[in-house]
């Protein structure tokens, strides 16, 4: 018996083929053997084999996995986290499927296929396996997370029903799919900077990549609030700034950040310059404040008289004697900020010393008329 999904969009030529060349990128990126797509069917509560590369082809619409929690693919779509198991044959939190003991699978990894909208069932599971020895981590699975936001957008293409054909309804769905689409090739793209910054030999590389991705991530979390969010085009900035504060936070085990962000909305043309500027403040304070690693960074960004102040301060031991942030010269995190606060229209000040620590302000006029 086919599920909600197999009986429309899954047989479709078209759509076959775009999940097919799916799986061969996705096992070619990550370098392995197999790869596949699996549809959940609710009525058999199972995930079935639609698309993949180096099964047999009397695996395709005929081969199903257990969808309960006992099974890495079942794990991924019950509880919608990734699954990386880079030792099946020692794994204690899931027994081995059949179809991956005999092709001799050694590790595999799992991400959830979603469709965009509440109350929609996720679609299934996108699987990468390999016999070979090796180890996939979390750059590999924001890799594969790609893929399958993307699918999740074909997906979500093939079932739209009659009624998103009205003008207003399609806008959106079009707007949300530019957004999603976004967010989830620049996940890739944070995932492929994370593999090269983990192999250069150079540490000046290492980190320049390292900084390249943080501020990708920082766009496409942007993007990820769009295609979510109540109103098209808009973020709601205390949610950005709390979530934003979580992911830096996670760049240092030793500093504290503490956050707080005004509840307002603000445009995505003001969202992406806002999060790369406080990306690079924070990145400075991490890297310089404190020599001793211990510390705290505070990030405030508040509404006052019709504009936004933000401010990024420390307590650490201040900017270097001379310092003059209109001329920054080989700085390129401040040539950065510079041109942020341009692009925002706004000013930027500058306290600092030895004893107090450094503290950045920025003015900036950008919020909507109903918000002031």
């Amino acid at each position: 018996m086919l599920g909600e999904f197999g009986r429309t969009a899954m047989l479709t030529r078209d759509f076959r083929k775009i999940l097919q060349h799916a799986t061969e990128l996705c096992a070619q990126g990550l370098e392995a053997r197999f790869a596949k797509v699996l549809e959940f069917l609710p009525e058999e509560n199972r995930l079935l084999v639609r698309a993949g590369v180096g099964w047999a082809p009397e695996t395709i619409d005929i081969v199903s996995l257990a969808a309960d929690i006992g099974s890495p693919a079942g794990y991924a779509y019950q509880t919608g986290m990734t699954v990386i198991s880079n030792h099946l044959e020692a794994e204690t939190r899931f027994r081995t499927p059949q179809l991956l003991a005999d092709h001799g699978v050694r590790r595999a990894i799992n991400v959830l296929i979603e469709r965009g909208g509440e109350g929609k069932r996720s679609f299934g599971v996108l699987e990468v396996d390999s016999p070979d020895p090796g180890q996939f981590d979390e750059a590999d699975a924001h890799f594969l997370a790609g893929f399958a936001g993307l699918l999740g957008i074909a997906i979500e293409r093939q079932q739209a029903d009659s009624k998103l054909q009205q003008a207003l309804e399609h806008q959106e769905l079009l707007t949300r799919e530019m957004s999603h689409r976004v967010k989830n090739s620049l996940t890739s793209v944070v995932g492929l900077l994370r593999v090269q910054a983990r192999s250069a030999q150079s540490e000046d590389v290492r980190d320049a990549l390292e900084d390249a991705s943080a501020r990708v991530a920082t766009i496409a979390q942007v993007h990820d609030h769009l295609w979510r969010g109540s109103q098209i085009g808009f973020v709601d900035l205390e949610d950005f700034m709390n979530e934003l504060c979580k992911k830096l936070k996670g760049s240092t085990d030793k500093l504290t950040l503490h956050c707080h962000a005004d509840p307002m909305r603000m445009s995505a043309d003001h969202a992406i310059p806002l999060g790369l500027l406080v990306n690079e403040l924070v990145t400075n304070a991490v890297k310089y404040a404190y020599p001793e690693g211990n510390g705290a960074i505070e990030i405030s960004a508040r509404e006052i008289a019709g504009h936004l102040h933000v401010e990024v301060s420390d307590q650490g031991i201040g900017l270097p004697d001379g310092f003059d942030i209109d001329q920054p010269r080989s700085s390129l995190g401040f040539r950065v900020i510079n041109g942020l606060v341009r692009q925002l229209q706004g000013q930027i000040t500058v306290e600092s010393n030895a004893t107090k620590g450094t503290r950045f302000m920025m003015d900036l006029p950008i919020l909507p008329k109903d918000e002031r």
